[in-house]
């Protein structure tokens, strides 16, 4: 018992010495002295070990920017740390949508790869600026044996790195981005920033957008195999990005179609407002700065830049075909438009969007809405700058279905035959059906929105017929006003019938002889 105590009371005493002698060092050794020791000390101990070490630092070069390997190892950890680390922080970042949790300082976590054991390691250091403000810099490092230097170097290192990458861009938080001018102040301008961004949080999905079931399920799957088409974009030789046109009336969920690709995803949406853009060059800068996996969206293409060359010869008829007044108007309106209007032209557009611009960067999605797609210029929306082209069309019973189910919970309905039927027969937009079927009250049940959306169907279907009607009267007013207006080539050719004509004839003659004689 006597040499336990003994053994013990040793120990007591050593550990107190050397807890003091560790205080005096760190309190009154300077620091690059100290720095110095610490190599000397690692240096001796590397050549009595056949460990390897690799180093990680938080921030890159002068300590400025973040360093995105540091970043992408330390989301490949969160899951090591949290199942074996004893010790863990967790940080709130600003792009994440839930919380990182990393390895605490000095902390040591183990991982295996193709059976290699290698050890992660979590550091910190503190040094003293000359304005004495403190500053900590945090790093990583990796021990492994010498013998799987290869493997490390090579193989797992690769890997730690593209797994990282890829949970960062599950747990960022999606963002919203806008050009337009106002949500900057001149500062943010003066230092090159050209998109603005909210959070993103659209709730639509593919579940809840009123299409045909079929059509949903072919887009989702041309969506997937984009996503997945990396090493086949590089095969063929075409950069890895992808084109939709969604056209259709107003009301047909062409913005829900755009949000529930981003969430389908798992994308950013870039939205692209052409008319604050100044020139061709500020356009090409734009989409330089946008990231991978990302949606670039330009809404009401038709409405955005004079991109309707095509249809010119067809407007200058119908410019003929109106009053002299309405014309001036017209003119007069498209002048003042044109001073205030983007140099944006159709030749910068498809220059940025699929000339060699377009290879700047990876899985991008563009996407272009239109209310009128027989306006568009057929060089913008041709196969291979918009590939893929979906009609969003009038509300159909398939559609209704998808709305009835969200709005009501229903799946069936008495009136479900005579709202098929309606719907056939009437065009109205998903937007108006669903405004029908939303409870305006809590006494509002299924019955009551469906009776209103019958009810409504009906009105739109009679509104429709008359104003077929109307349109009818005035092609045929039209018709007549034009008639009257042209020279009446007929009432010419009866007043110059061949007795006239004869007349005609002699008194141009002797009109003409009259003068030879000076008369």
């Amino acid at each position: 018992m006597l040499e336990t105590g003994a053994f013990w009371g040793f120990t007591g005493s050593t550990m107190t010495s050397l807890m003091f002698f560790w205080a005096m060092y760190k309190q009154f050794f300077p620091y690059h002295l100290r720095a110095k020791m610490e190599k000397w000390v690692c240096n001796l101990m590397g050549w009595a070990s056949n460990s390897v070490h690799i180093k990680f630092n938080e921030y890159a070069g002068e300590g400025l920017k973040r360093s995105e390997a540091y970043d992408s190892i330390r989301n490949y950890l969160s899951s090591k740390s949290t199942a074996c680390a004893k010790r863990l922080k967790a940080n709130e970042t600003q792009n994440s949508k839930s919380l990182v949790i990393s390895l605490d300082d000095q902390e040591v976590v183990e991982d295996v790869f193709d059976g290699v054991k290698v050890k992660w390691s979590s550091s910190v250091t503190k040094s003293k600026n000359k304005n004495g403000s403190s500053n900590e810099r945090r790093y990583l490092t990796l021990r492994f044996h010498n013998r799987d230097r290869e493997t490390i170097t090579k193989t797992y290192l690769d890997h730690v790195l593209r797994q990282g990458k890829e949970i960062g861009l599950k747990n960022r938080e999606r963002k919203l981005y806008t050009n337009n001018s106002s949500c900057y102040d001149w500062s943010a301008w003066r230092e090159g920033k050209t998109w603005c961004n909210v959070p993103f949080n659209h709730p639509a999905t593919f579940d809840t957008l009123a299409m045909d079931p079929e059509k949903k399920e072919k887009i989702k799957k041309d969506l997937i195999k984009f996503s997945k088409g990396k090493d086949y974009y590089k095969k063929v030789g075409k950069p890895w990005k992808r084109g939709y046109l969604l056209f259709g009336p107003p009301g047909t969920g062409k913005s829900t179609m755009i949000s529930a690709m981003a969430n389908f995803l798992e994308y950013d949406v870039y939205d692209l407002e052409l008319t604050t853009v100044t020139n061709n060059s500020d356009l090409k800068r734009l989409l330089l700065d946008t990231k991978g996996r990302s949606i670039l969206v330009i809404e009401d293409i038709d409405c955005s830049l004079g991109l309707t060359g095509q249809k010119r010869t067809r407007k200058e008829e119908e410019e003929e075909e109106e009053d002299e007044e309405e014309l001036r108007k017209r003119m007069e309106k498209k002048l003042h438009e044109e001073r205030y209007q983007s140099k944006v032209t159709l030749s910068g557009l498809l220059n940025a969007i699929d000339g060699l611009w377009s290879a700047c960067g990876d899985e991008k999605i563009m996407v272009l809405t239109t209310n009128f797609v027989d306006e568009l210029d057929p060089a913008l929306i041709r196969r291979g700058r918009m590939d893929n082209h979906i009609e969003m069309s009038y509300c159909r019973f398939e559609a209704f279905k998808v709305l009835a189910k969200n709005y009501l919970e229903i799946k069936s309905h008495d009136l479900f035959g005579e709202i098929e039927r309606l719907l056939e027969e009437t065009d109205m937009s998903p937007a108006d059906v669903a405004e029908n079927l939303m409870p305006k009250s809590d006494e509002d049940d299924g019955d009551i929105c469906l009776e209103r959306l019958v009810k409504s169907l009906v009105e739109e279907k009679e509104k429709a017929r008359k104003l077929a009607e109307e349109e009818e009267k005035k092609k045929a007013d039209k018709a007549n006003k034009k008639k009257n207006k042209k020279p009446k080539e007929a009432d010419i050719d009866e007043t110059l019938s061949e007795g006239n004509r004869a007349n005609l004839v002699t008194e141009i003659l002797a009109a003409i002889t009259k003068n030879k004689n000076g008369v």
